[in-house]
């Protein structure tokens, strides 16, 4: 199905103008300016400038790790901003709808509704796959969007890929693929076909794998023109300087990074055969991210008597599919030692 950015972008976005700072015009890594234009304070203390609002030494390094162009490339004050973003853009109020499949993270529904999106859901198999001929049944005209979170928060698992090409070879909107668990799971990145589907964008995060949740920095990665609609409507200064200066230096520490997740991979396979053999567990479903979904004989009594304990995990009962489940998020090698001496005792 042909994709036609125009047809699905609002039309006021369009011939939008964004507002522009003299630091967009003026590129601060290529000569040293003195800067008189925005009403800064001169004295330099480290923070006293404005950021740069394209976060060009930024995009650079997040260009070179992920093979694509800055310029398809957009940050966001944590994944929520982007995602809020391309509610802004494609989806016009009380008008236009968007597909979800829950269970599936709670922030799509709540950006629908902050943003007077009709939010139509099409349940998960009871595998957590995407029964794709029902999407493909549930989309109207108005539907400007899917939204698909892959590897799935809460249930862990991935997506089966054919079940995504299918999704985005048959709708002429939007395609967001949500990897913010990405780097725990065994297959390819959905930005290797970017240029393929145009209708496709992914988003990423600083905050899982990288150790970066104190920063909230979101990625959104997409086409050119996708990417130009976003700007548009983007803050001017969205991410502080802080921020990309910490992003710069942990990203260029790949060794660190690759050895954290390597270590959360071994250690969520000891969770998952502890919790196997754990008297009240019924079922450990498989995951490809840094959690595990697991059900209990009782949910709400279990959560309480960890709670009691020193323990905090999260209670997903209420999510549909996920009728008495906890999702146990995988910790250092001690905090799962804790948590297994624990549940070894709980009765």
């Amino acid at each position: 199905m042909s994709f036609d950015i125009r047809k699905i972008v609002r039309p006021h976005i369009v011939n939008l103008k964004p507002y522009s700072s003299a630091r967009d015009e003026f590129d601060p890594t290529e000569k040293e300016y003195v800067y008189l234009d925005a009403n800064e304070n001169p004295f330099p203390n480290g923070v006293n400038r404005y950021p740069d609002p394209q976060q060009r030494n930024l995009k650079k390094v997040l260009g070179h790790r992920l093979g694509v162009g800055t310029k398809q490339l957009l940050l966001g004050n944590g994944s929520d901003e982007i995602l809020d973003l391309i509610f802004r853009a494609f989806c016009t109020p009380n008008t236009d709808r968007i597909i979800t499949m829950p269970p599936t993270y709670g922030m799509y529904k709540v950006l629908a509704e902050i943003n007077c999106i009709t939010l139509d859901e099409v349940s998960l198999s009871d595998d957590f796959q995407l029964v794709t001929k029902d999407i493909i049944k549930r989309i109207s005209p108005q539907t400007k969007a899917i939204f698909l979170c892959s590897p799935n928060n809460p249930s862990g698992n991935s997506f089966r890929a054919e079940d995504i090409q299918k999704l985005l070879e048959s709708f002429s909107g939007i395609v967001v693929v949500d990897e913010a668990y990405i780097d725990f799971a065994p297959q390819e990145s959905w930005v290797s076909q970017l240029s393929t589907y145009p209708n496709l964008i992914v988003t990423q995060t600083l905050s899982k794998a990288y150790g970066m949740a104190g920063i909230r920095l979101g990625i959104c990665v997409a086409s050119k023109d996708i990417i130009s609609i976003l700007h548009k409507i983007k803050p001017p200064y969205n991410i502080n300087s802080l921020t990309q200066e910490r992003a710069i230096e942990e990203l260029s520490n790949s060794k660190k990074y690759i050895a954290q997740v390597q270590l959360l991979l071994e250690e969520r396979k000891r969770l998952e055969v502890q919790l196997q053999s754990t008297s009240f567990v019924d079922v450990v479903y498989p995951s490809d991210a840094n959690f595990l979904l697991v059900r209990v004989d009782d949910a709400t009594k279990r959560y309480h008597q960890l709670v009691n304990e020193g323990v905090v995990v999260r209670n997903r009962s209420n999510q549909q599919g996920c009728e008495e489940c906890l999702r146990f998020s995988v910790g250092t090698a001690e905090e799962n030692k804790k948590l297994i001496s624990i549940l070894n005792r709980l009765s």
